[in-house]
């Protein structure tokens, strides 16, 4: 090793000293049970005007359950087709299931793309399955399925006249013909391979309305929802509108292991009520949204609002376990309201209060969050009161039987003797809750003599106390804002955990225009106090983007312009090292390679060092025997030339890891260059294809590694000078994506979408004349866990012969999507049209899937008979 490499500085690398964990293999088992946190008001005021808490006889929007207004529901059984009503009932729907084209076929691709960024458009199949339900991913897809032969039997055997009654006229055969040989010819059957089956019905019944609750009323697209009283809790019941709210990201392992005896990090997000653009599920055009990325420091989230039952929104879930950070919801109770709730399932026997707790569990079962933050804010009667302690145990055992590892965190509120007067400690007012649960969450009017009596009364288990810190710095508090660091160095003094309670000051209090700076600011100044928490698995991939943007990117370059905001579009994120001086991490919105925003790292090489090393990710895992690394990156600045980069991997200390081969010597805690790949070997030639190549200035780079009996610690960025310099180095590079892969996994076959079905139709005239809007729902069936996400695309509408251009619909997260308001042409008399829709899988290691893999979905549409009326009579 060179001289150089010795003394090479590691940026970032300022974490706390109990950051040092063991090597993976060697952990000491996980003691005592996971706690977490919530949030309330303080003792004696009147809670702040930014949490909009309802009043009594105030209807939240989430309990509207009106009707939507030309809405299809349709039939998810043995059901063949989708089916179609329009919203004056004029337009007929017919669904195509095309079996797999030979794959020997030329194939269309994008030029030089790779992984997310690369699977090109083509033509994938459809490929039928038989109908049922196993979760969003599940296999057998809801909907279409082995019946459609049976529906196409059926029609045919119903004939001419019978159709023909149906519109209201007795069609003679020969205008039937001629109607159907002028849809032949409208949209080209022969292009279509051979087993296509057509199934035409006319629909002469009114729509059936979407719920309320899962769809918003204007424009269909599906929405989170919580659950206000007892009675909405009780009466829930999943159901197939449910599974757009259901995370289909599962909890990223990480180390040391929640339960682990070191303090813990909560953060309590409450922002003006809650339910804002995040209830969105497929994401919205919302300019300067509020994101939170700095997950890495964080261990526990909680979403609150002040609903009875606060059901975090599914891209929060998303984006949270991608990270390996546990969610969980708020169950409230407060005023006058929360009284006579808690009377009516606490005051009586076990059976009201068990049907709540089991309830509470299944609910959370169901949208795959993490458990409860339980807030009791008023007064309770003493039969209440008693029962209050059996309530909460129950409700813990309930939701470790449902999600091993699951929480349950007391806040600091009512007392034993059902008084509400906040303790700001663990005394033993309240200690009774806290050893029913998980954890405590305290109120953040305390002093550190508070903190001293919890840590005396809590023993062993003092980090599943989380001290609640008030970023908005209301009442008596040590520190808030940019001063939260004083109130996280005392509690950290003591062991105990923290409870952060709305960080979003950063946002409501500084404003929109200069969020990410200042986010960067805020974490920046608690990073001491904040023990980070490492990647265990492969792959790691990730484009940085942080769930929004102000344009889409696509292998460097821009693919839609516009705002946008996806919180279960953000990939892994990094440590966001700071140096200051010599280093800042930092989102950029204006450059990325794929999504919404690059990795920007600025900085400079000290006089007379020839390379820094910038710590990205903290890992701890068994290294394969071989790695492949690629990144993609872009230097900025006057001097360009004169850098180089490239990745380093580090590994634990251990006296039998070796690069290479068994004669390669062992170094503590030693550094491993990856070798440059500038020509890939042949069974990966398409994945690293683009290797050593530059777009639009951006440079993709590709990497191998042997490693044998080593332990991953971390990866690190390295940037060098080609000649030591006297002075100062400035530096600032672009990462528009890195990738960790294990050798042994590229290797194989991806898996095809399948069962791929369409449902709930919606068609509006307009917005231009000769012009339909149209929105249905896409289910498919794809393997749990193998997809980071599918890129739904549509090859455009026609109603004459020719192609038109593949336009991106969206992303999503599960094995489902609604298209909202996708404008078609109407079809002239007697003419039909096709539309074209394709399911493109991303897999998680961003492997490109060949399109005879992907899902492929046409729809034929047309006039009905002459004679149907509006309403389909």
């Amino acid at each position: 090793m060179s001289p150089s490499q010795n003394t090479c500085p590691i940026l970032g690398n300022t974490s706390p000293s109990w950051d040092t964990q063991s090597i993976p293999g060697h952990m000491a088992p996980s003691q005592g049970m996971q706690p977490i946190s919530g949030h309330m008001f303080h003792p004696g005021t009147q809670p702040h005007s930014r949490t909009h808490i309802p009043v009594p006889g105030h209807t939240s929007p989430a309990r509207d359950t009106r009707p939507i207004p030309g809405h299809v529901a349709l039939s998810q059984g043995t059901q063949p087709i989708s089916r179609h009503i329009s919203h004056s009932g004029r337009h007929v729907l017919t669904l195509e299931h095309i079996p797999p084209r030979d794959s020997r076929r030329r194939r269309r691709r994008r030029g030089g793309h790779w992984g997310r960024c690369g699977a090109g458009p083509g033509r994938a199949e459809l490929r039928g399955g038989a109908p049922g339900r196993g979760g969003p991913c599940g296999a057998g897809a809801v909907g279409a399925g082995s019946g459609g032969s049976a529906m196409a039997a059926a029609a045919a055997q119903e004939g001419p006249a019978r159709r023909g009654k149906r519109a209201g006229t007795e069609a003679p055969a020969e205008a039937e013909a001629e109607r159907a040989e002028r849809r032949r010819r409208s949209f080209q059957p022969a292009a279509e391979p051979r087993g296509t089956t057509v199934l035409h019905d006319t629909v002469s019944a009114r729509p059936q309305p979407l719920p309320a609750r899962h769809f918003d009323t204007s424009t269909t697209e599906p929405i989170s929802f919580s659950l206000s009283g007892l009675e909405e809790l009780l009466s829930w019941q999943p159901d197939s509108n449910d599974d757009f709210n259901v995370s289909a990201v599962p909890l990223a392992e990480r180390q040391p292991p929640l339960g682990s005896q070191r303090p813990r990090t909560l953060v309590c997000h409450d922002m003006r009520g809650g339910y804002l653009e995040d209830r969105f599920i497929q994401g919205s055009a919302t300019r300067n949204p509020y994101v939170f990325y700095h997950w890495r420091y964080i261990d526990v989230f909680i979403y609150f609002s002040h609903h009875t039952v606060t059901i975090p929104p599914v891209c929060w879930t998303n984006a949270a376990h991608r990270n390996g950070v546990t969610v969980l919801g708020t169950f409230i109770t407060e005023w006058t309201d929360g009284e006579k709730l808690c009377e009516s399932f606490l005051a009586g026997g076990e059976e009201a209060y068990h049907a709540v707790s089991e309830q509470l569990a299944r609910i959370a079962q169901h949208y795959r969050f993490d458990g409860w933050l339980v807030n009791i804010e008023n007064m309770l009667s003493a039969a209440a009161a008693r029962n209050l302690p059996a309530f909460l145990q129950h409700l813990t055992v309930q939701v470790h039987s449902a999600m091993p590892g699951g929480l349950v965190i007391w806040y600091d509120s009512v007392l034993q003797n059902g008084t509400l007067r906040w303790q700001n400690e663990l005394n033993e007012e309240n200690r009774v809750f806290f050893d029913a649960c998980d954890g405590l969450f305290t109120n953040y009017n305390w002093k550190e003599e508070h903190l001293e009596r919890t840590c005396g009364l809590a023993g062993p288990r003092r980090t599943d106390v989380y001290v609640g810190i008030d970023v908005f710095a209301r009442g008596d508090v040590v520190g808030g804002g940019f001063d939260t660091d004083k109130s996280l160095r005392l509690i950290r003094q003591h062991g105990l955990s923290a409870a952060i309670f709305a960080p979003g000051w950063v946002y409501e209090h500084l404003g929109e225009e200069n969020f990410l700076h200042n986010e960067n600011k805020f974490w920046g100044s608690l990073s001491e106090y904040l023990p980070t928490h490492s990647i265990c698995t492969l792959p790691l991939t990730t484009s940085f983007s942080l769930g929004m943007g102000t344009s889409r990117f696509l292998a460097g370059m821009e693919e839609e312009a516009g705002p946008w905001y996806d919180l279960s579009a953000q990939e892994i994120q990094p440590l966001y090292p700071e140096h200051k001086g010599r280093l800042s991490t930092s989102c950029c919105l204006q450059d990325a390679w794929c999504g919404g925003s690059s990795l920007r790292l600025q900085g400079s090489i000290p006089a007379g060092e020839e390379r820094v090393a910038i710590r990205l990710f903290s890992l701890q895992m068994l290294a394969p025997p071989k790695l492949f690394l690629t990144m993609v990156y872009k230097l900025e600045g006057p001097h360009p030339d004169e850098l180089m980069v490239a990745l380093e991997l580090t590994t634990w200390d251990s006296r039998t890891c070796h690069e290479g081969n068994i004669t390669s010597l062992p170094e503590p805690n030693s550094r491993h260059h990856p070798r440059f790949l500038p020509a890939p070997p042949p069974h990966l030639a398409e994945l690293l294809a683009a290797c050593d190549r530059s777009s639009h200035g951006w440079t993709r780079r590709c990497y191998e590694l042997d490693l044998q009996d080593c332990s991953l610690r971390d990866l690190s960025l390295l940037l060098s000078c080609h000649q030591p310099s006297l002075q100062e180095t400035p530096f600032t590079c672009l990462l528009g994506e890195i990738r960790v892969l294990d050798a042994a996994s590229v290797v194989a076959s991806p898996p095809q979408v399948q069962s791929l079905t369409a449902s709930q139709l919606w068609w509006q005239e307009g917005p231009e004349a000769k012009q339909l809007s149209l929105s249905l729902t896409l289910r498919w069936a794809f393997p749990p866990n193998r997809a980071s996400c599918f890129r739904i695309l549509s090859q455009g509408a026609r109603c004459h012969e020719g192609q038109t251009p593949l336009q991106l619909l969206g992303l999503a997260h599960a094995c489902l999507y609604r298209v909202v308001g996708l404008v078609v042409p109407q079809p002239a008399a007697g003419q039909s049209c096709r539309l074209e829709l394709l399911v493109e899988p991303v897999l998680r290691d961003e492997l490109p899937v060949d399109p005879d893999h992907w899902g492929r979905l046409v729809l034929v549409y047309s006039e009905p008979a002459s004679g149907t009326s509006r309403d389909g009579h």
